[in-house]
């Protein structure tokens, strides 16, 4: 039972740690939203990219719910890639 518990706790631990790579996507528009995962966005999208507790500075970004698919905001419209 105890080996149980402990694969348990393991397993729950991995999850954990997998869903921290989460990180905080931002263009030059001042566009910023929330990936689950890291892409590799086309040199001329001009983003930048900060870790899940980076501190947003509100006068300057906005979040905004990302757009559906693999994509960024460029001009306040989601353009997939």
């Amino acid at each position: 039972m105890k080996a149980l518990i402990f694969a348990g706790t393991i397993s729950a631990m991995a999850f954990i740690a997998t869903g921290a790579s989460a990180a905080v996507v931002c263009n030059s528009d001042g566009d910023c939203w929330k990936v689950k995962e890291r892409h590799a966005y086309p040199p001329e999208a001009r983003l930048e990219i900060y870790e899940d507790d980076w501190t947003m500075d509100t006068k300057r970004y906005r979040l905004r719910e990302p757009g559906v698919g693999v994509g960024y905001y460029r001009g306040g419209v989601w353009v997939d890639f």
